[in-house]
């Protein structure tokens, strides 16, 4: 199955300000590549040291979640979501935090995405740019 995944897409990262937070990883040689959101949810994606983070900062009022951290998830790129996602559930992974994927065509140039939980409680998330 592993021949279904092209590598990490990134890893998300919950900020209580996200002007401040781009602030730092733009001091410390970080780039903004993109900026988009979610309804309220303001998100930026950042090249940093290699890899990618997506800054996620709730609407306003709204805190972290409770017992999510400040690092949320981890997020793999894939060729075809339905593909994997049918891998992943006949290997006996049924840990789906949503009954169906989510498509999102204005998110970051368009996706779709489908969160699933690991043995620790910690979130993958499966992605295919659109």
């Amino acid at each position: 199955m592993k021949e279904l995944y092209k590598g990490l897409a990134h890893v998300a990262v919950n900020t209580a300000d996200m002007e401040e937070s781009i602030a730092f990883y733009e001091k410390i040689g970080g780039t903004v590549t993109a900026r988009s959101s979610v309804g309220e949810k303001l998100l930026a994606l950042v090249e940093f040291g290699g890899l990618v983070l997506e800054l996620i900062q709730p609407p306003a009022g709204e805190l972290v979640p409770s017992g999510v951290g400040s690092i949320p998830h981890f997020a793999v790129y894939v060729d075809d979501l339905d593909k994997v996602v049918a891998a992943v559930k006949a290997a006996g992974v049924f840990s789906f935090t949503t009954p169906e994927k989510r498509v999102l065509p204005d998110t970051f140039g368009g996706l779709q995405n489908w969160f699933f939980t690991g043995p620790s409680g910690e979130q993958i998330e499966l992605l295919q740019m659109l």
